[in-house]
């Protein structure tokens, strides 16, 4: 089965925390995520991060700790998410690949349908930071 890299940003701006649902086409669609995506050949998981919030997001974050590493078994793949903790240092979120984004408080996490992957990582910063 395909081995998948990708990274995640667990954005916290004032005590909340960005989520991104994905768009209703392809996989895992109407799902929510932390937003990123993969790691290419070459980059650390911490640029690749940067810019893929910068594409996505078109802003700029700071990638901060490690939140956690999970892999999940899809039917397209395993993927291996490392989710951080990223701070917002310059634009506001904007929505270009996602249907939607929202600002949420940690506690509020679990009212949202999250892909597989990115569960253990809402588990860990509800108890981080809830």
């Amino acid at each position: 089965m395909k081995g998948i890299r990708v990274v995640g940003a667990a954005i916290v701006d004032r005590g909340l925390v960005l989520c991104a649902q994905r768009g209703p086409h392809g996989n895992l669609a109407g799902l929510w995520e932390f937003p990123g995506g993969k790691v290419e050949d070459g980059e650390s998981p911490e640029s690749a991060l940067e810019r893929e919030i910068c594409e996505e997001l078109d802003c700029v974050v700071r990638v901060g700790s490690e939140v956690t590493t999970t892999s999940y078994e899809y039917a397209f793949g395993v993927v291996t998410l490392t989710t951080f903790y990223c701070s917002l240092v310059g634009g506001t979120p904007r929505t270009s690949e996602h249907a939607a984004i929202a600002w949420l408080t940690p506690r509020d996490l679990q009212t949202l349908e999250w892909a597989p992957a990115d569960i253990p990582a809402v588990e860990k910063i509800r108890t981080d930071l809830g």
